[in-house]
């Protein structure tokens, strides 16, 4: 199936995926690696709100190349997914907490984040590597930047998309993950031909 959703996603939106589906987005995409969880979740501890609300939100894992037009106002040269596993330890708690609807990014997240998805409503949407400039182009504006002082690329970008895609669906909310899947059948062929090999 695909879809074309609008963020803030409700838990109906992504409850109605399942892995292999493809989606387009409209609306406001933050970008968060890092420093975002490891701040986000730290500040929570001290009782201190992060600057925007992830409630609802698509957190992509992204560490863009910006740069300023001649009016002064930010602007997407390259927005390529960072490797996810990056923000495994991270992430489950991330998503409990502040109520992540959808990760973007590459190479999957563990199973605790699979379970954490599947718990409290929200998916993970693969984006091709290596197509940074092309990623771009469905992130049409700039509306603003939060905590810069940890640099550019670990910043929270707050970047309007429009027809943002296509994303896979890797992993759904349902417990299912692509990732997985295709793990278990390249184990299982690897178990036929050792048979047929002998060892």
């Amino acid at each position: 199936m695909e879809y074309r959703l609008k963020t803030p996603l409700s838990e109906e939106d992504v409850r109605k995926l399942h892995v292999g589906d493809v989606v387009y987005l409209d609306g406001i995409v933050y970008t968060g690696r890092d420093e975002v969880h490891i701040h986000a979740l730290e500040g929570l501890k001290e009782g201190k709100k992060p600057p925007v609300d992830f409630a609802g939100s698509v957190l992509f894992h992204c560490g863009p190349i910006m740069r300023k037009n001649e009016e002064g106002n930010w602007e997407v040269v390259a927005a390529g997914p960072t490797t996810s596993s990056r923000m495994n330890s991270l992430e489950p708690e991330f998503i409990e907490k502040f109520h992540v609807r959808a990760i973007i990014g590459k190479g999957g997240m563990s199973q605790p984040t699979v379970e954490a998805m599947r718990k409290h409503g929200a998916v993970y949407l693969s984006l091709t590597g290596g197509a940074a400039a092309l990623a771009a182009r469905g992130l049409k504006t700039v509306k603003g930047v939060e905590w810069l002082e940890f640099g550019m690329p670990e910043a929270i970008w707050i970047i309007v998309a429009e027809n943002f895609g296509p994303l896979l669906v890797g992993i759904d909310s349902h417990g299912r993950s692509i990732y997985s899947d295709v793990g278990k059948s390249v184990e299982e062929k690897a178990k036929i031909v050792r048979k047929k090999l002998g060892i």
